[in-house]
């Protein structure tokens, strides 16, 4: 079976700094991938050269078997319809109700008429939970919480193939963020798409990924199923997932 995204040795320096050090990764079809790690450890720069934000220095990316590395044009809009977003702090437009930014991408993207856009955008809000008087309203106007439902609703408008997660429970309170979590994995259940997550948050990674794997310094250091994390045997992992200071992971604090 072709995995539905699949990275070969991928490299990515800005300046003298080398972000991402030969990664390799492939995510299956239907399946849920979680990349974890601390900050400044690659895992945005990963999504973003997957999404083509970020062109790697080296390496291949491909998505369905497709070499996606130097698209541009047409071919690279093609492929980008296939994904969906959920940023990390639901990066909404204010300018824009809320149906207008869950139904941006029909409108925009795909040329969908208004009227046909906002009765999709509706249908997606009810599906995280939300009436119709909240599409009506600013996203200023709503919590934390909520915005996020709106992110979730405006990632899966388009029916994509497959969904970008990226922290998705940042700046939520437990509670919160446990139902948003619970969300992301009924609503990638009954689509059936596939999921490239990245997230600190562990509880968060354990809830949604199928497969878990952790970036450090550039590089994928360990990967496998999600059961199988507690018991890695790698100090890097286990001082991560259990937040322990003490450990091989060293922070540079300035003093």
């Amino acid at each position: 079976m072709t995995p539905k995204i699949e990275l070969k040795g991928v490299f990515k320096r800005f300046g003298p700094k080398v972000v991402l050090d030969g990664v390799d990764l492939s995510v299956m079809p239907g399946e849920s991938l979680v990349i974890i790690g601390g900050s400044g450890t690659g895992k945005s720069v990963t999504i973003k050269s997957v999404l083509g934000l970020v062109t790697p220095d080296k390496g291949s990316i491909k998505v369905d078997g497709q070499e996606v590395t130097r698209l541009t044009g047409r071919a690279r809009e093609k492929v980008n319809q296939k994904f969906g977003m959920l940023f990390q702090a639901a990066a909404l437009f204010d300018s824009l109700k809320v149906w207008e930014n869950v139904a941006f991408a029909l409108i925009q993207g795909r040329g969908l008429g208004r009227a046909e856009a906002k009765k999709i955008a509706l249908q997606k809000l009810a599906k995280v939970g939300l009436g119709p008087e909240v599409a009506e309203l600013s996203p200023s106007e709503l919590s934390g919480g909520m915005q996020k439902r709106v992110g979730l609703a405006r990632a899966i408008a388009a029916e994509p193939e497959i969904i970008f997660f990226d922290e998705p429970t940042t700046g939520l309170d437990p509670i919160m963020a446990d139902v948003i979590n619970d969300l992301i994995v009924a609503t990638v259940k009954e689509m059936g798409v596939t999921t490239l997550s990245i997230t600190h948050d562990m509880t968060s990674a354990r809830k949604i990924a199928d497969k878990i794997a952790m970036l450090y310094k550039g590089k994928i250091i360990w990967s496998g199923r999600k059961e199988d994390i507690d018991k890695s045997g790698n100090p890097y992992v286990d001082q991560f997932i259990h937040g322990r200071a003490e450990g091989p992971i060293k922070m540079e604090v300035v003093r």
